[in-house]
């Protein structure tokens, strides 16, 4: 077994939030969603399409040291980078309705801090890794339920997601989405 020394964790996590940063600020800007859910115990499918709107927050931004009283970091300021993203949505299908909402991110680390999760709107930590400058992957846990998810940008105009939602173990929610830059 390795033993890292402080130093070298550090370099690691300064590595991954440099990646992250670079994949926030190339995310900048206004995307349009096609996306389908997948419940797999009944077999439905949801389709929604959404406008979204990212907005890269730097250092310091009020946002992220709002966000970091909310999470009680002890230093208002720990936060390096983050987003602001907001969104309009149009489900269609099974259970059509519209809806609207907004979530920050702060990066510390390799932890992605949130104001709120995809089915709670209380404040969570999601844990993300950087495969490369274009990829990144979420694990998130709460309320008994994980989280898997991969968001890849594609060229300059397009992202793409996929969500995997399990509670003990069965999977059960598959999430697809096409976002494209408009």
């Amino acid at each position: 077994m390795t033993i890292l020394s402080p130093a070298i964790r550090l370099s690691d996590h300064s590595q991954s939030e440099t990646r992250a940063e670079e994949f926030f600020r190339q995310s900048h800007g206004n995307w349009r969603s096609q996306r389908r859910y997948y419940t797999l115990k009944n077999d439905t499918v949801q389709e929604v399409v959404s406008s979204i709107t990212v907005e890269f927050l730097p250092f310091g931004d009020e946002r992220l040291i709002h966000l970091a009283q909310v999470h009680g970091l002890g230093d208002e300021t720990l936060l390096k980078f983050g987003a602001l993203t907001t969104w309009e949505s149009d489900y269609v299908g099974p259970s059509p309705r519209q809806v609207n909402g907004s979530t920050v991110f702060g990066v510390l680390g390799s932890s992605l801090y949130r104001d709120r999760g995809f089915n709670t709107s209380s404040p969570i930590i999601a844990h993300y890794t950087m495969g490369d400058n274009h990829t990144m992957t979420l694990h998130t846990e709460y309320d008994g339920n994980v989280f898997e998810e991969e968001l890849k940008l594609v060229g300059s105009h397009y992202r793409v997601r996929q969500t995997i939602i399990s509670r003990a173990q069965e999977q059960l929610m598959i999430g697809q989405y096409l976002e494209n830059r408009i």
